[in-house]
């Protein structure tokens, strides 16, 4: 029997140690399809509810496995619902790849079914490297340049197969003229910057009495030289959201979270420091970082496409974070005085006393800060944890104590709605014998989670492990944007726009198979996360939240509290119960 396009694909993917592909059908695939048939299903094709979850559930794969995560989907409309997920792995440096089908070469520019230019529409998302595959002698070429520029360049590609183009007999390129053969493997290698280079960063990080040190995802494999470094200048730590699982939260330097999801004590390092370090980081939001001519600072950074953004950088080092750091703390000085070390420390063992005040403010019915403090205690040791967007990534990024072989992450840069569950999904089939959480909204649940604890459902007896904890904060509001609203424009709640119905999301889960518990009362909940995680199959928590918490940032200043207590007195007769609860002393409390 011959080979055709289609089965070169899957062979290609395997003898790239592609494990899992998550798709879903269509007849612009259907010669994929039919190769998995022969292939008995390797690599394993995991079929999700929605293409933008496939693309969603490769992106938690490869952020949580370190390999690339790869999606499937027809022509046309299922190649265009990839692209949210894709764009998600393109902002946060995910190696994602896109396999997509096309219409037959002979309909091409036909307007014909299902016929979209998607050269022209993957162009940005895919800018790395994307091209379509019209005569079999490409595909090796074409294959590994994606995989290859995906994981060398932490980015997304996609590969464009027109479905005739499947069924057609696979012929290897020759070795003649306008054939472009091919060869397997990612070389390893570690960048590191130039002497002179890492000389003018250690006078910049010595001549400071006040140091900071920013990481983020780039610096996961440096945690030691992390460690190393801030003890040698005094700094405290401060991370971006997705660096949250790089240094654990119980050391007493680590402020925790920064920016608008962030924390106190990061806050005021940034404003009071001298001297800057960002490790690994695009964080956005200048504003978080020291004013303009109050600190010197250095960025290290593998990608010189990304060094130098953000701040006025005088050094900029372009290379691996833990070969960078361990070449640069020989020529850092130790600090002796404790002052600052100290001070930061006392800021943040304060803050930690804050969130625990903060988790035991009385709410009605259930204080979504105690909801996700009372996790923070539970943590498996292996688990892996997902957020959505919204105020569940607030209680994520403020409340949870990461350390050891925690891992977390969220939809850092694209800050999209609906990768909660399956960025959880991914991660399992990344690792099956660890635990998984997924912390999402109601708004987040009913966008897309809710079909996709459906996928739950259809793959968790495969996994070693089966706990797959799905916690909806049900407030019943789109609670972000309400708050945003008030904070930033001191307009009250659009309830049009910002009102969901209460779904009963655990009645759901228990009626495909799964657990699930609704939490009405405050003394409920550390017992339902217990349960939930000592269970033999994955459970939905379905916690019942009071809308009146305000995820405003705890350095919020008086001007964004008063806007948003202000809001809600002229709302209608809703906001006026608020207000008859004594509203605005119930933000002020929980600002304090």
């Amino acid at each position: 029997m011959s080979t055709k396009v289609s089965d070169y694909v899957l062979q290609r993917l395997r003898e790239w140690d592609v494990d899992h592909v998550f798709a879903y059908a269509g007849d612009g695939i259907n010669g994929l399809l039919a190769a998995w048939g022969r292939s008995e299903n390797k690599p394993t094709f995991v079929q999700s509810r929605h293409e933008e979850m496939s693309a969603f559930e490769a992106v938690g794969y490869a952020k949580f496995s370190g390999k690339v995560g790869v999606c499937a989907a027809t022509s046309g409309p299922g190649a265009i619902h990839l692209l949210n997920g894709l764009y998600d792995a393109k902002l946060d440096h995910v190696p994602v790849i896109a396999i997509v089908g096309q219409t037959n070469r002979s309909a091409m520019g036909g307007s014909y079914q299902q016929e979209v230019d998607l050269l022209s529409l993957y162009k940005d998302v895919a800018s790395a490297y994307c091209e379509m595959v019209t005569v079999p002698e490409q595909l090796p070429n074409v294959l590994d340049r994606a995989l290859r520029t995906a994981y060398a360049k932490r980015t997304v590609t996609a590969v464009i197969i027109p479905a005739d183009v499947q069924e057609l007999d696979y012929s290897a390129p020759t070795h003649a003229f306008k054939m472009v053969p091919s060869s397997l493997g990612l070389p390893q290698y570690t960048a590191v910057p130039r002497d002179d280079d890492l000389r003018r960063a250690a006078e910049v990080l010595n001549s400071g009495g006040k140091a900071a040190i920013l990481i983020g995802q780039g610096a996961r494999g440096a945690r030691t030289e992390v460690m190393a470094v801030a003890d040698r200048l005094g700094a405290g730590v401060a991370k971006a959201l997705l660096g949250k699982d790089v240094l654990d939260d119980d050391l007493p330097y680590v402020t925790g979270a920064t920016g608008l999801l962030g924390t106190r004590p990061s806050y005021e390092m940034m404003r009071e420091c001298d001297v800057l370090l960002v490790i690994g980081s695009s964080f956005p939001y200048t504003q978080f970082l020291p004013k303009f001519g109050k600190a010197r600072a250095v960025q290290i950074d593998i990608d010189p496409h990304m060094i130098g953004l953000r701040y006025p950088f005088e050094v900029n080092l372009v290379g691996d974070a833990a070969g960078t750091l361990r070449r640069l703390l020989p020529l850092l000085e130790q600090m002796e005085d404790p002052a600052w070390r100290e001070k930061i420390q006392a800021n943040v063992a304060r803050w930690w006393e804050v969130m625990e005040r903060r988790a035991t403010v009385d709410a009605d019915p259930v204080n979504p800060e105690h909801v996700v403090h009372a996790l923070s205690a539970l943590l498996p040791d292996d688990v892996i944890l997902s957020a959505d967007s919204g105020s569940a990534a607030n209680w994520y990024a403020r409340h949870l104590k990461l350390s050891g072989a925690m891992r977390g992450s969220l939809s850092g840069t694209l800050a999209s709605m609906g990768p909660g569950v399956p960025y959880a999904i991914g991660a399992k089939f990344a690792h099956g014998d660890r635990p998984a959480i997924a912390l999402v909204g109601d708004g987040a649940m009913q966008m897309n989670g809710m079909a996709e604890l459906i996928t739950v459902a259809k793959y968790w007896q495969e996994w070693r492990d089966p706990r797959l904890v799905v916690a909806v904060l049900n407030n019943r509001d789109l609670n972000q944007v309400t708050w945003e609203m008030r904070a930033m424009s001191g307009a009250p709640q659009f309830l049009p726009s910002q009102s969901i119905p209460d779904v009963p999301y655990a009645d759901f889960a228990r009626s495909i198979g799964l657990n699930g518990v609704r939490v009405e009362r405050p003394d409920e909940v550390t017992g339902a996360w217990e349960s939930a995680l000592a269970a033999d199959r994955p459970c939905v928590l379905d916690f019942v939240t009071d809308p009146a918490v305000p995820p405003i940032p705890p350095h919020a200043g008086l001007d964004q509290i008063e806007a948003a207590a202000s809001a809600v007195l002229k709302g209608d007769s809703d906001s006026a119960a608020m207000v008859r609860q004594g509203f605005k002393a119930k933000v002020q409390d929980f600002l304090q």
